[in-house]
């Protein structure tokens, strides 16, 4: 049984790589960054190194003993288009994800670049979910670039949103995440991005899920943008889109 999670527009996480670098202001206060650091405290033995990046082959099959089908973060503690992960192991994890068809996998990166070089060298095939992170305006090129791959959906987690981003071409997107920058340091999100983003998604009739507020107290924050929970999930290619059942949430070590 896979483990639960708290990201709520996921069931599960699974991470064959863990640990980290910095690229851009999204990644200021990274929630995985402060969560490693914990795990490592604890003795937990996938984080022995902290932070620091590092693959861990022998989580590549876990998903292929889950049996149940669910939808499953991928890499929610690193990211798995990172410089220092080879491309053959980054051809291992889309193996298994093709061997595990019955569940559905998002793939999300800020590194947008390396996944255009890439991509035509992995096999996309219809259960694999592929996003990009976006910030403020000067990401927006990232869009772009996931534009061009192979995979059949793709989607977008403007997330932690740190600034307007207006006009955006959602053309090709097939799913758009926003939420505010929570923990002790967080940015505040203006409600009028939000509110913009949700407009954009109803005109260019995208699925729009508003995932959080943010701040020091996420829970209390809340996730009801104009009154209501806004949590739309992309048409799946393979079957029906997933319920959205929470399960008892467990550390984010799997």
């Amino acid at each position: 049984m896979a483990k639960g999670s708290t990201i709520e527009w996921t069931e599960a996480t699974w991470n064959p790589v863990t640990g980290c670098t910095k690229v851009s202001p999204g990644c200021k206060h990274c929630y995985a960054e402060r969560m490693a650091e914990r795990l490592q405290a604890m003795g937990q033995a996938n984080y022995a190194n902290g932070f620091r990046l590092t693959l861990q082959p022998h989580m590549l099959e876990r998903p292929l003993g889950w049996k149940k089908p669910q939808t499953i973060f991928v890499n929610s503690m690193s990211d798995l288009f990172h410089d220092e992960v080879p491309l053959d192991f980054i051809q291992r994890v889309f193996d298994t994800m093709r061997r595990a068809h019955w569940h559905r996998f998002q793939v999300l990166t800020k590194r947008s670049d390396r996944l255009t070089q890439l991509a035509s060298s992995l096999e996309w095939t219809p259960n694999i979910w592929m996003g990009v992170s976006v910030e403020t305006e000067d990401y927006r090129s990232r869009i772009d670039d996931l534009r061009s791959t192979g995979a059949q959906i793709k989607f977008l987690s403007l997330e932690p949103l740190l600034g307007p981003l207006p006009n955006l071409d959602l053309a090709g997107i097939d799913w758009v995440i926003v939420g505010g920058e929570s923990g002790p340091k967080s940015r505040p999100m203006d409600s009028a991005w939000a509110n913009d983003l949700r407009d954009q998604c109803q005109r260019a009739r995208v699925p729009f899920f508003f995932k959080q507020w943010g701040g020091k107290n996420k829970k209390k924050a809340g996730r009801l943008l104009d009154g209501r929970t806004w949590d739309s999930l992309p048409p799946d290619p393979v079957r029906r889109a997933p319920s959205h059942r929470r399960e008892v949430a467990v550390a984010l070590a799997t």
